[in-house]
């Protein structure tokens, strides 16, 4: 029989055998995304807050199998973290937001929201439609902006969760009815948020109506490639595939021109940093205090086109904005000043995210040389436009 020495030997070297294989396989779980350990694309519903009115707020966290996440509130459709990878695989959060449901309610400048019915602005908050005149709020001044005192942003939607072998996403429906911030009709609308396995956010919009009314659905999501909270935005690199610009006036509204971006600081043709001419005395910039500006997109035809790059240089992710809208409004989060503090407890200064809105233009109900945003019985309204992330 063995000896004693011997037995012991065998079982150290049993044990070792069983640590090494233990240590090996979590070295290897740790090196895969947690999306690809857990089996591929993944979504998750946990409790966000409960509004005064005693409507309960859902989160939902979609996974991809990367490793990216989305977050997902029902109140108001909002994106409230994107996480993705800088060049060296580094997460971060690069979407501006709450942490907490009051903060959304009572601060929020639209951070990651669904906005409608008419997102942008409305002169005068007023329009006319088949003969009769709307008087909508004027929430801006004196002019009406994205969908008046508690737009689709304030809503609470229905959420329906679906997963795919290669994405997934969350159905979220809201039913406006008719009157309600003083638009007609009643809008049933829909917008569906898939997040693809090559790390795209789709978001597709749908609506019908009872009555002739104006629809304009965006996404309001202010980015800060480095990260939210860490600094300014001034030296994102930023392309814009739009050669002509809608002007302006004092309370931003457009004069109704559609002008050529040539010689301007606002042509965004070649990739150039945001802060570049930021701070130009051009009387388009100062009014806006920054860029806050309609782009009119060159078209090749029907159908999804690229609209927007940036690059961020420190991180190397970029954001490609993809759309099948005419108009694209770039917004270098001017109003911002630093007394918001974010989902990392750090506050956001002024030009510490900006937005890339894909919409029809502004005010276009009241400018017959822009494209329609009527909405009749029987027609259906559909968009989409696609947040593409990747790394240089």
């Amino acid at each position: 029989m063995p000896s004693s020495a011997r037995i012991r030997n065998r079982l150290a070297t049993a044990v070792r055998a069983v640590l090494v294989a233990v240590l090996a396989l979590a070295l290897n779980l740790a090196a895969v995304p947690p999306a690809q350990a857990a089996g591929g694309p993944s979504i998750t519903k946990k409790r966000f807050g409960i509004l005064p009115n005693g409507e309960k707020v859902d989160s939902y966290t979609l996974r991809n199998s990367n490793g990216m996440r989305v977050k997902i509130l029902t109140y108001g459709g909002i994106l409230q973290s994107i996480e993705v990878p800088d060049s060296g695989g580094t997460f971060a959060n690069v979407a501006l937001g709450f942490d907490n449901l009051s903060d959304y309610v009572k601060k929020s400048p639209y951070f990651g929201s669904i906005t409608g019915r008419y997102a942008n602005r409305v002169a005068k908050g007023r329009f006319t439609l088949d003969g009769k005149t709307y008087q909508l709020a004027t929430n801006d001044g004196p002019n009406h902006l994205h969908g008046g005192n508690k737009g689709f942003d304030k809503r609470v939607w229905k959420a329906h969760p679906f997963k795919r072998h290669n994405s997934v996403g969350l159905v979220l429906t809201y039913t406006s009815p008719n009157g309600e911030e003083s638009y007609p009709g009643t809008l049933r609308t829909k917008v569906v948020y898939t997040l693809t396995d090559d790390n795209q956010i789709r978001m597709d919009y749908r609506a019908t109506t009872s009555r002739p009314t104006i629809v304009n659905l965006t996404n309001h999501a202010y980015f800060n490639l480095r990260g939210e909270g860490n600094g300014t935005i001034l030296g994102h690199e930023l392309q814009i595939n739009a050669s002509r610009y809608t002007p302006v006036d004092k309370t931003l509204i457009p004069t109704g021109k559609i002008a050529r971006l040539g010689g301007t600081p606002l042509d965004f043709r070649r990739p150039t940093a945001v802060g570049d001419r930021i701070n130009s005395e051009n009387q388009q910039i100062v009014r806006g205090g920054g860029y806050d500006h309609n782009y009119v997109l060159q078209s090749r035809g029907r159908g999804l086109q690229p609209a927007a790059r940036v690059v961020e240089p420190d991180s190397g992710r970029v954001l490609e904005v993809i759309t099948d809208q005419p108009g694209l409004q770039f917004y270098s989060g001017n109003f911002l000043d630093g007394t918001l503090r974010g989902t990392s407890g750090r506050l956001y200064p002024k030009r510490s995210g900006f937005a890339l809105e894909s919409q029809h233009f502004p005010d276009s109900p009241n400018h017959e040389n822009f494209p329609s945003t009527v909405l009749r019985p029987g027609e259906v309204y559909r968009t989409t436009t696609i947040y593409a992330f990747s790394t240089v």
